[in-house]
């Protein structure tokens, strides 16, 4: 029966430099995906809210598609599909720069939309409806009482939510593997290959991406204390 060795993996140079590269990749498709997650969710909030039923109907129809087909597919059909169809000049240029990644982030980014719209919907309708009245009474306008009162208490009441699909959205990433993403799934994939040590690469790469989730929900754990206004003294 062999021994645990990770002293093999992480003495070892170039097995130390490929998880780095990894994890470094993992962080630019997690935040640009983040980013541009939490984006088209404040768009898709105000489309909801938006006067008439088309809004409403478009949003719950982005909602419902990106629910209930699986991250990975998405993923492969924004590289194997639509990417296939593009012109010329516009795949050219996407593969000097690395349209993997670049598909990755706006797979993970549009699905992820989704769940962060739903978080801050139900975010927004958790404020008490007299706060409206009375910014509205105090003289502001629909949008600037939605602005300034109604959408900051939404947001501080969906954060747990927010939170937690954070993690996953980090967790997601991983996904990116299967359309040749170079993250740490990845690297962790190439570094086993190369030192045949299977149990060690996969244990650190557990290790890692626990370590990493911890961190975002402690970081996210921290942002609620403070924003919570009983919890702050602002009360």
């Amino acid at each position: 029966m062999g021994k645990l060795d990770l002293s093999a993996i992480l003495s070892n140079p170039e097995y130390v430099s490929m998880l780095l590269h990894g994890v470094e990749m993992t962080f630019v498709v997690a935040i640009g995906s983040w980013l541009l997650a939490m984006t088209l969710a404040m768009l898709l909030l105000g489309l909801r809210y938006a006067p008439g039923p088309i809004g409403n109907a478009v949003v719950t129809a982005y909602v419902s598609y990106h629910r209930n087909v699986p991250t990975l597919v998405q993923l492969m059909l924004w590289y194997f599909g639509i990417f296939a169809l593009m012109p010329q000049p516009v795949t050219d240029w996407l593969n000097d720069h690395n349209a993997e990644a670049t598909f990755a982030i706006i797979g993970l980014g549009l699905c992820q939309a989704a769940y962060f719209s739903e978080d801050l919907r139900s975010g927004l309708r958790s404020v008490n409806p007299g706060q409206m009245e009375a910014a509205r009474a105090l003289g502001h306008g629909y949008i600037s009482a939605m602005r300034f009162v109604m959408i900051p208490q939404g947001i501080r009441n969906a954060l747990p939510a927010l939170i937690n699909h954070s993690v996953s959205l980090f967790q997601n990433s991983s996904l990116a593997v299967a359309i040749g993403v170079a993250e740490l799934t990845y690297a962790v994939k190439e570094v086993e290959n190369l030192s045949f040590l299977t149990f060690e690469t996969y244990l650190l790469a557990t290790v890692l991406y626990l370590a990493f989730s911890l961190m975002i929900m402690t970081a996210g754990g921290y942002v609620t204390r403070r924003t919570d206004p009983v919890r702050s003294g602002r009360a």
